[in-house]
């Protein structure tokens, strides 16, 4: 019997239509047995040979995963980002690769939008004093005040800068891949919104050429108290870099969703400046609801489109 594989940490397999349907067609589904991101070796146990559909978390899938596979032929990211997916070899292999951009898109908009807030306001930072028994009344900052530099004018990117303008704030761009952009976001080169920026937050995905796009060059070229966010991907920051920028005073605060090592429990977990969460950008539940039949229906079709199952 052939069988597709859903590697994601978590996945409601029961109430989404799309796998019913490939299950109704003969399909067994397989899901993941970890309850976590799985390894190279662990996600090549699962794409054993009868395997001939792939619903995809965050787990690498290099050119040595998808060589050892015999029948797979559609890989449906479930999420936006497909750093983790050796493209090149997806397409030496004959394998059709999809992802769900625009599922995600407003929950990790969202979720930025309440780590800029929470940085800017110091809400966790006086939240773990209170629980200490001090009374820490330490003003913040508002985020009218701020010019939001936002990289990269994507699905969430854009987002990012209309819940931002909705707070009067001032924002400003960069993305090499966008010419027109957004009413009152001006375009500029990354070393001029570094340099004018209050606060940066980073949408872009994640490859060698965005690898540490915040190191610690580009960090020290930042003003003086700025703020840092990452809900995109782990790799952009240079997160032992950023450690020294805040220990310095030079940045008054950071907040990552994301990390280079997921889970993570680097140096940055003792650092009181910072906001970390547990990549949990699309865990809202009527995102994930949207996104989880977006990448099952990306399946669906991709194996009637090679003609591995019928209509």
């Amino acid at each position: 019997m052939s069988k597709f594989v859903i590697s994601t940490s978590s996945f409601d397999v029961n109430d989404n239509i799309h796998v019913q349907q490939l299950i109704q067609k003969g399909l067994q589904v397989v899901t993941n047995p970890h309850g976590r991101k799985l390894t190279e070796d662990e996600i090549i146990e699962l794409l054993v040979d009868d395997v001939i559909g792939l619903v995809a978390g965050i787990e690498p899938l290099t050119e040595r995963v998808l060589a050892s596979t015999k029948k797979l032929k559609v890989i449906s990211r479930c999420g936006t980002g497909m750093d983790n997916v050796d493209l090149a070899a997806a397409k030496l292999h004959g394998i059709a690769v999809f992802n769900t951009p625009e599922a995600p898109a407003q929950a990790v908009a969202e979720l930025t939008l309440g780590l800029m807030l929470a940085t800017l306001r110091r809400i966790s930072k006086i939240d773990r004093s209170l629980r200490k028994g001090e009374w820490l009344r330490t003003p913040g900052h508002l985020l009218a005040a701020q010019t939001v530099g936002i990289v990269g004018l994507g699905h969430i990117g854009r987002r990012v800068a209309r819940l931002c303008q909705a707070f009067d704030a001032n924002v400003i761009a960069y993305d090499p891949y966008v010419n027109q952009s957004l009413v009152d976001v001006k375009l500029m080169p990354l070393e001029q919104l570094l340099a004018e920026a209050n606060l940066v937050s980073l949408h872009l995905p994640y490859s060698t050429d965005t690898h540490h796009l915040l190191d610690a060059k580009a960090l020290a070229s930042m003003k003086s108290g700025s703020i840092v966010i990452n809900a995109a991907r782990g790799g952009l920051v240079d997160e032992v870099a950023l450690g020294e920028a805040l220990n310095s005073g030079h940045l008054s605060a950071a907040a990552l969703d994301v990390f280079e090592q997921e889970p993570y429990q680097g140096p940055l977990l003792n650092n009181d400046n910072i906001i970390i969460t547990a990549h949990i950008g699309s865990l809202a539940k009527e995102a994930r609801q949207n996104m989880e039949a977006e990448a099952a229906e990306n399946l669906l079709k991709g194996l009637i489109d090679v003609g591995l199952i019928q209509r």
